[in-house]
């Protein structure tokens, strides 16, 4: 077990472009003996998961900025700032980005390897904003949630949350 205590001042984790957003890695399973995941998320409006389960992590969100529609279950929920929501292992979800500014929200793993598929679909930000014209498109980036997803427990099991 690991005695290393993570700090993280802003800006300084690595960071990533996946899914049209910035993930900015707080807590990686290395630093956590692999029991829990953090990243700051900024995605912009429309941005939209289809519908999904883990089978091997947990997942929770904390919205701090932005509109999210998030689906667990059966049951859609509206997000506001300041919302949490928690989302048992093998439970089916998705959301979407709403209104007209980019949500910001803290995602949280357990255990924490989730986070490294961002990483394999994802690549390396070169700044600490949105990617644009630099960041991939989705015709480049959605073959590699086919091909790397299934390694991680992703699996997608419907579709997303209409707009």
């Amino acid at each position: 077990m690991s005695d290393r205590v993570v700090v993280r001042s802003p800006g300084s984790g690595p960071a990533t472009w996946a899914m049209g957003g910035l993930f900015e890695h707080l807590a990686a399973a290395a630093d956590t003996d692999g029991r829990l995941g953090i990243s700051l998320v900024t995605q912009p409006p429309g941005i939209a998961t289809p519908l999904h389960r883990h089978t091997k992590e947990s997942e929770a969100f904390y919205l701090l900025e932005g509109e999210l529609s998030y689906r667990a279950g059966d049951v859609t929920y509206e997000l506001a700032p300041g919302s949490f929501i928690y989302l048992p292992q093998g439970l089916p979800h998705a959301f979407r980005i709403r209104g007209s500014a980019p949500a910001r929200f803290l995602a949280l793993t357990t255990p924490g390897g989730l986070m490294s598929l961002y990483d394999e679909v994802g690549i390396p930000a070169l700044e600490r904003r949105l990617p644009g014209p630099d960041g991939q498109t989705p015709e480049v980036e959605l073959p590699k949630w086919a091909d790397v997803g299934p390694r991680y427990g992703l699996e997608v099991v419907g579709p997303g949350i209409p707009e």
